[in-house]
């Protein structure tokens, strides 16, 4: 089928990351509805098993990077086996996450092939010869909607933004992709990671988050021990990051993760607009907080207007209690 359009997977430690399976539903649809086949491409090492993932998700071909070269995310690397991969494909429209690797990637992807770049989209249609798709601006005061030549295109996906389509059983066509001639000036030789035992908050399907209503670096243990008990990951806001009581990959607004929890729990977060940015598509917001005119209840399901201190320890030995 002709009109293909290309999607890059990211992948880490050989599992199919779930910002590229939403990416992988929103995809397929576009190819859809222009008439084509749906094409994936991923790089890495070791990486054979994905195909048979991507093929029951929706992929009717995959382009497999799989070298040593690629075994950690570099950009010339990963931009010489995408543009391998649309070579061979023939597709005019590529699409990614507007992840951190996405954000570096598919500009560049752009530029290399002249095509236009929508960057960060929330939804994505084609209508009639148009690709039309929105984001919002100005921490998602305004929603922009977008459209252009659904042809020569490089978008990029919100994660949290789609729903990951069912798997149906089918399976993709498997093409190799000869990556050995990437010319990669600086290579990653090692990768160490700090072992947290906590959901990334970008996957997670429960997220607790605090704010500078916990006062100090020391009161955060409050928020790991309740996301600990709900198997939950740890968010923050972008205060309490700046002043360094936790890591920049916790933090959850404008300038931080975009996350869609089943459960959000916010503790002690008074709910600026650029938080709330980033996680006020969550399933169900629980605030709480002892100012009852925080503006985080107005995007509450349920508040509880109370000092985080005393909420806190009496909500974790709750869960604990039901865990037991």
């Amino acid at each position: 089928m002709a009109n293909e359009v290309l999607l890059f997977v990211e992948q880490r430690n050989g599992e199919i990351k779930k910002s590229s399976l939403e990416a992988l539903g929103a995809a397929k649809a576009i190819a859809t509805s222009k008439g084509g086949s749906l094409g994936a491409v991923v790089a890495g090492e070791g990486i054979s098993g994905l195909a048979e993932t991507l093929g029951s998700h929706g992929a009717d071909v995959v382009y497999m990077a799989d070298h040593g070269d690629m075994a950690h995310y570099s950009t010339e690397g990963y931009a010489h086996a995408v543009t391998q991969a649309l070579d061979k494909s023939g597709a005019t429209i590529l699409v990614g996450s507007a992840t951190a690797m996405g954000k570096d990637l598919a500009p560049r992807l752009a530029a290399r092939k002249d095509w236009a770049f929508l960057a960060d989209t929330t939804s994505v249609a084609i209508e009639g010869d148009k690709l039309v798709v929105t984001r919002p601006e100005y921490a998602g005061k305004v929603i922009s909607k977008l459209a252009t030549a659904a042809t020569g295109v490089v978008l990029t996906l919100r994660p949290n933004s789609f729903s990951v389509p069912e798997a149906s059983g089918g399976s993709a066509q498997v093409e190799t992709l000869d990556v050995s001639g990437a010319n990669i000036r600086a290579k990653v030789v090692a990768l160490e990671t700090k072992e947290q035992g906590l959901v990334d908050v970008a996957e997670a399907d429960r997220v607790v988050s605090g704010g500078r209503g916990l006062k100090e670096a020391e009161n955060f243990s409050l928020v790991f021990d309740l996301a600990k008990e709900l198997g939950a990951g740890v968010g923050a806001s972008r205060a309490v990051v700046d002043a360094g009581w936790i890591g920049h990959d916790h933090q959850v607004g404008q300038t931080g993760k975009t996350v869609s929890p089943n459960l959000y729990i916010a503790c002690g977060i008074s709910g600026a607009i650029q938080h709330l940015a980033g996680m006020r598509t969550s399933k169900c917001i629980v605030a709480i907080n002892k100012d009852a005119e925080a503006p985080i209840f107005q995007v509450a399901d349920y508040g509880i207007v109370g000092d985080v201190f005393e909420v806190l320890p009496k909500l974790t030995d709750a869960v604990k209690a039901l865990n037991s």
